[in-house]
């Protein structure tokens, strides 16, 4: 068994140590293991040579009757064939039965959670007082599905999708065992391609070999799986980096004629997103040098923000939505790669570099105070204005005070995160051009260098005060944010609207006749 350490583990300590249970339940996604590990635990319990334990010998005739599927004491039940009452009692009436050949009677229902509600009961009863002779193992994709009666009596296990680094380790010491050449790339394409599925893995190898006989090449391996061509993404990204719409349409019509399906186009490309996301922010998490293409993705990641990264990211999984809509798939695909050309966020202009009114603000960083909940503003350095120079004055429409800080953050010309930011933050305090901020620590993740300088920049040109700066600070307990303010208001509108409709006499005299009832209540909220 690959990847299952945390299950293998809990039933050899079960098998070594005489603590069997009854009935055990084995759940996951499909082919990461679920009835391999059960057929490999009924050996464990069957063994002629070395009894009850976690070493089954491989060689006495259980083992091999096992082996071979047709064990006379293992019954396998496909419960999504067999899910009628009167052939679930049957099965039921015969637990009772001394087993045959073997130590125990093991019954191995698989997809469980398709049993009728009659089925699961016939199985409880027989759960509630089973027989010594007898072991259930129960495997599910659904256990959500199961009456909590049935889980309460299992010992459940839950076996996890298996990562790529795992699936393409067993596949490289399958080939070094049957001698078939592949380099690192085929393997991980495979493994890939099995998605998180070590039985799915297994199968696409077997197809690989035969399609390759001796060498797995990469191209060949490519054709096979209908993988679209990093190449194609890569190309897409260094488009999109350069703002460059005719390179990207470019791009977008050589893949027309090459690629088969725009839908794993797109997930390609959300998934070059995802890891460029992953280098720009936890560099240390997943290794580059063995991600695909990980020098390409190291080199995109500095060249396009991490903002762009995040829009991108979100209208990839918004066209990959909308694709079935589409007039047809690659004009679809071309329209995602238009939006993400088409709303880039912009940075506000930066008053302070118009004219002569100001000298540049100097770029030092913010720094967190140590031990305290604030963040400490950066030194400005601001120089006071010459004499010469018009002293600013106000176009703000009220006056900035705590109770106005909503007003003045939806009249900022923000985007993006530094558009959260303000809005996720309670104005505290003004006073001599200092502006003290709470953020909840939930978002102190915006309240970044960047951020606080594009927010003084809008707040400069909004106030006509060049001498603003921000002191940020954690807030303790929950704070009146326009966030959290709006979305007060929207719970208000959204409850408002629920009573109107329920009492409404023509609402209650329809769902009266029909016998039908308001499932929900949605309002616009643009």
């Amino acid at each position: 068994m690959v990847g299952q350490s945390h299950v293998v583990r809990a039933l050899i300590n079960a098998l070594d140590n005489d603590k069997l249970h009854h009935a055990y339940l084995f759940t996951g996604t499909r082919g990461v293991g679920k009835t391999t590990i059960a057929r490999i635990l009924a050996k464990s319990l069957n063994c002629e040579q070395n009894g009850v334990s976690s070493q089954p010998c491989g060689v006495c005739s259980s083992c091999q009757e096992l082996d071979a599927g047709h064990f006379v004491d293992l019954i396998e039940v496909d419960a999504a064939s067999k899910a009628k009452v009167d052939e679930t009692r049957e099965l039921m009436e015969n637990v009772q039965f001394l087993p045959i050949r073997g130590r125990y009677k093991v019954y191995l229902i698989d997809e469980v959670h398709m049993f009728s509600g009659h089925s699961f009961n016939a199985l409880l009863k027989t759960l509630e007082e089973p027989p010594s002779h007898v072991k259930f193992l129960l495997a599910t994709t659904d256990p959500r599905k199961l009456p909590i009666t049935v889980l309460s009596r299992c010992l459940q296990f839950n076996l996890k999708r298996l990562p790529i680094q795992e699936i393409a380790g067993q596949l490289e010491h399958i080939l070094q065992e049957e001698g078939i050449s592949a380099d690192q790339e085929v393997i991980r394409l495979i493994a890939t391609a099995a998605d998180g599925s070590m039985r799915d893995a297994l199968s696409l190898l077997d197809q690989a070999i035969s399609y390759c006989v001796d060498t797995l090449g990469n191209a060949d391996i490519k054709t096979m799986l209908g993988t679209v061509d990093q190449e194609h993404i890569v190309e897409i990204l260094k488009a999109l980096a350069t703002n460059d719409a005719n390179r990207l349409m470019a791009r977008a019509a050589t893949m027309a004629e090459q690629v088969p399906d725009f839908d794993d186009a797109l997930s390609e490309l959300l998934s070059a997103l995802q890891r460029i996301a992953m280098i720009q922010l936890v560099p240390d998490v997943i290794p580059t040098d063995l991600e695909p293409d990980g020098e390409n993705m190291t080199a995109l990641a500095k060249e396009i923000s991490p903002e762009d990264v995040q829009l991108y990211y979100q209208i990839g999984l918004m066209g990959r939505r909308d694709l079935p809509f589409a007039p047809d798939p690659a004009k679809g695909f071309e329209m995602t790669l238009l939006r993400m050309l088409a709303f880039r966020p912009t940075v506000p202009p930066d008053p302070t570099a118009i004219g002569n009114q100001a000298a540049p603000i100097s770029p030092s960083t913010r720094q967190a105070a140590p031990s305290t909940g604030q963040i400490a503003p950066r030194d400005t350095n601001t120089p006071a204005l010459s004499p010469n120079q018009p002293k600013p004055t106000t176009n703000a429409p009220r006056p900035v005070t705590p109770e106005n800080w909503p007003t003045i953050v939806s009249a900022l010309s923000l985007v993006g995160v530094t558009k959260q930011f303000a809005e996720n933050s309670a104005l505290i305090e003004y006073k001599e051009g200092a502006m003290r901020l709470h953020i909840a620590s939930a978002y102190r993740q915006l309240a970044g260098p960047k951020r606080q300088e594009e927010l003084e920049t809008a707040l400069r040109s909004y106030l006509g005060n060049h001498q603003i700066r921000l002191i940020i600070e954690i807030a303790t307990s929950d704070v009146e944010t326009p966030a959290y303010i709006r979305k007060q208001r929207q719970d208000e509108r959204q409850q408002a609207a629920a009573r109107a409709i329920d009492e409404d006499p023509n609402v209650q005299a329809l769902c009266k006749m029909l016998d039908g009832k308001v499932e929900k209540v949605v309002i616009n909220t643009d």
